[in-house]
């Protein structure tokens, strides 16, 4: 020893901005083609391991691409551990496609249901077979997806000379079938049903880490049903008033903690998040945690309730942080507090002084999803004009990327972003912003309204985003 105290090394290092580069596009449209209402996707999600992909669409249909990159090249860890050169960016490949959902008409409510998929949601693969959930408005729909082999029967191995003859030796000759060959196929088939249990339009699923269990909530209430059991749900969140006329708030999203199976969150019409305790009482009227931020009430107008509505919530991978997004802005929660986000990062802030204009196209309501990187570094969110953003959230970090969803991410990226903003305290909380320009990308050109980028997701362990525009899946590598 020198007689010198241990040196403080600091907060760590921020890691540098990645370099995004076009992976695949499936379903891209040639110019000027019109998209078809049913083809639009409205649904993304992969699977725990990363390997499978899910698409749903307004037709009702998902579809399941698999990875196959890793399956031709070993495994992934295998080959780094041997310190292989892994030079290959991920590939996806188109699986199976089923039809989940029909439209159907309630004749007490006289109300027409959409087929449209709502959420996808992946539950754990078994005996070689993949399981997922799947709703719309009012449905859930749980799917076993299995290869089959398929018996071909070619042809007899009868004479054709003999085949029209009428003489005994036609009629006592031997006609066996020929199997050339056994085919596979995959077959997706409905196991359960799980119907009648929403009064309102279901805005989430989200499955238990006890594999047995999931959650399905509408507007005003959450159902816990178990995977078996398809005529019987318990309602663990009830926000409705005796009287509607009462009602302020409404239930915009739900998730379930991806370890402890007796957590979960949900967040509200007025952007607020409430942590929940299953274990605390059978109808989860209290919350054991509730995240908010109050706005000064000298900035409040009409406005400031519809856009601090949060539209999607996502658990970071170990749990520890709930990643929100409004209108306006992602914002970064960590449950061990609950005074603040610990980040916010801006997306729209341009769109502040159109928030009228907005209003009267129905835009505002617009609900964009976001999601988190597997190692919990970065964030992601939608935009118009088939933009998305990706973050840096760790302290230190001024990654802000924005890319289009084209074979060229870049084209539009904004040159010189006002990126770290201003410090709301030493470092536990943070503001960044993305492209700050007035309805203008670095380019000249002008936001488009009528493309919007609202469904994407991040591949739980690589750097990998899956976005839908309009009908297209676009993947993104880094």
């Amino acid at each position: 020893m020198n007689g010198k105290g241990p040196v403080d090394a600091g907060p760590p290092e921020a890691p540098p901005a990645l370099e995004w580069k076009f992976s695949q596009v499936f379903g891209e449209r040639s110019a000027g083609e019109e998209v078809q209402e049913v083809d639009i996707i409205s649904a993304i999600e992969f699977d725990k391991s990363g390997d499978h992909l899910a698409t749903g669409d307004r037709g009702g249909r998902v579809v399941l691409f698999e990875r196959t990159d890793v399956r031709s090249h070993g495994c992934r860890r295998d080959l780094e551990r041997l310190d292989y050169p892994v030079s290959r960016h991920p590939e996806f490949r188109y699986k199976t496609e089923f039809q989940s959902h029909e439209p159907e008409f309630d004749y007490l409510k006289s109300l027409e249901i959409e087929e449209k998929i709502n959420k996808i949601r992946w539950c754990q693969a078994a005996n070689g077979a993949l399981f997922l959930l799947s709703t719309n408005d009012k449905t859930i729909k749980f799917w076993k997806v299995q290869e089959k082999k398929v018996k071909k029967i070619s042809d007899m191995n009868l004479d054709p000379s003999q085949a029209t003859g009428n003489d005994s030796a036609a009629s006592s000759s031997t006609a066996s079938p020929r199997v050339p060959s056994q085919e596979t196929s995959l077959v997706a088939k409905c196991r359960r049903i799980y119907a009648h249990a929403h009064d309102y339009h279901i805005n989430s699923i989200s499955n238990n880490s006890d594999g047995e269990t999931f959650i399905s909530a509408d507007d005003l209430r959450i159902n816990l049903w178990n995977l078996e059991i398809s005529n019987q749900s318990f309602n663990i969140v009830d926000v409705k008033p005796a009287n509607m006329e009462d009602l302020t708030e409404v239930i915009t999203s739900a998730e379930f903690h991806p370890i402890h199976c007796n957590t979960l969150a949900y967040s509200s019409s007025k952007g607020s998040i409430r942590l929940l305790d299953l274990r605390q009482s059978a109808l989860c009227d209290n919350h054991s945690q509730l995240f908010e931020e109050h706005e000064a009430s000298s900035s409040r107008s009409f406005f400031t309730e519809i856009i601090a509505s949060i539209s999607d919530i996502k658990f970071g991978k170990d749990g520890r942080h709930i990643l929100s997004r409004d209108y306006m802005m992602l914002k970064l929660w960590d449950i061990n507090m609950d005074s603040g986000p610990v980040a916010t990062f801006q997306v729209h802030e341009y769109l502040r002084p159109k928030l009228c204009d907005l209003y009267e196209n129905d835009s505002i309501f617009d609900k964009f999803e976001c999601c988190l990187s597997g190692d919990g570094l970065r964030v992601a969110t939608g935009s118009y004009s088939n933009l998305f953003r990706v973050f840096g959230c760790v302290a230190g970090s001024t990654e802000a990327t924005t890319l289009e969803a084209s074979k060229n991410p870049m084209r539009r990226q904004v040159q010189n972003p006002a990126r770290s903003a201003r410090s709301l305290s030493s470092l536990t909380r943070v503001v960044r912003r993305g492209a700050e320009s007035p309805g203008i990308d670095a380019n000249g050109n002008s936001y488009d309204f009528t493309t919007k980028l609202l469904h994407l997701a991040w591949h739980p362990t690589e750097n990998l985003i899956a976005c839908a525009a309009a009908n297209s899946l676009y993947m993104y590598y880094a």
